[in-house]
């Protein structure tokens, strides 16, 4: 069954091509100032806005940010959870992840199982997304204990796509870590993107700060990017703007 929100994804998709995602990590932008940036990205051309980080994101502070978020904007707010404790019943969807190249059991599926009672009493939307951690991997990498992707092995990242296919996921993200200092290869992006295909929508996170990264990564035929760190310091309408400038138009190609 497909929910509202990723019913949203995929209509998006079919218009524009390509989505932009702007993360939000209550712990580093809390409150006035995480709605402030949400405002301004959703003006500026952002699609969906993601809540969510490795450290620190839960409790009161993610909800009530959420909550002053979604009175600011009127695209989807979707968690992005670094751990069972940040779900909320405020936002409009959560990724219920597994991170498939994890060491350890619990981020493979003791976490799921511990976060699906909870995710089913607040009656958030769960998107089935499998979550891939490409080198560097920063401190999702390290808090996952993640069996690092290698950069220059674009064949295993494609083999860890078709297996989450196959298993039925509905989002594939593969992410370098917040703050690295590039996104993926593009031979990997493509890679990724052709095991994928049309069954499953994917996504990078990590190391896009470039409206040349953004449209060689959508070129490749990766369906969105997230962007957090990029959009933390300088301009933000202007950086929000060129990116999904860059995004929107690369993905019109392909519509």
């Amino acid at each position: 069954m497909i929910g509202k929100t990723e019913q949203y994804y995929r209509d998006t998709l079919a218009r524009k091509g390509a989505m932009l995602f702007s993360l939000i990590d209550p712990d580093k932008t809390q409150l006035e100032k995480g709605a402030e940036i949400a405002l301004k990205s959703a003006e500026a051309g952002a699609d969906v806005i993601l809540v969510g980080g490795s450290i620190g994101a839960q409790g009161d502070v993610l909800d009530n940010t959420i909550r002053m978020i979604k009175e600011n904007v009127n695209i989807p707010v979707v968690l992005f959870p670094g751990n069972i404790s940040g779900v909320s019943s405020y936002a409009d969807a959560v990724y219920f992840m597994s991170m498939l190249n994890s060491r350890d059991t619990y981020w493979l599926a003791t976490a799921q199982i511990q976060a699906a009672p909870a995710v089913a009493r607040s009656k958030i939307e769960p998107i089935a997304t499998t979550y891939l951690v490409i080198e560097p991997g920063r401190a999702v990498g390290w808090i996952g204990n993640a069996n690092l992707v290698p950069r220059d092995r674009a064949d295993l990242a494609a083999a860890c796509a078709l297996a989450a296919k196959y298993m039925g996921t509905h989002v594939l993200i593969t992410d370098s870590g917040s703050g690295a200092p590039e996104p993926i290869p593009i031979p990997m992006a493509h890679a990724v993107a052709q095991a994928c295909g049309n069954d499953v929508m994917y996504f990078v996170g990590g190391g896009v700060r470039s409206v040349k990264q953004a449209s060689d990564l959508i070129d490749a035929g990766v369906h969105g990017l997230q962007v957090g760190t990029a959009f933390e310091e300088g301009d933000l309408v202007k950086k929000v703007k060129e990116m999904a400038k860059a995004v929107h138009d690369a993905g019109k190609k392909r519509v």
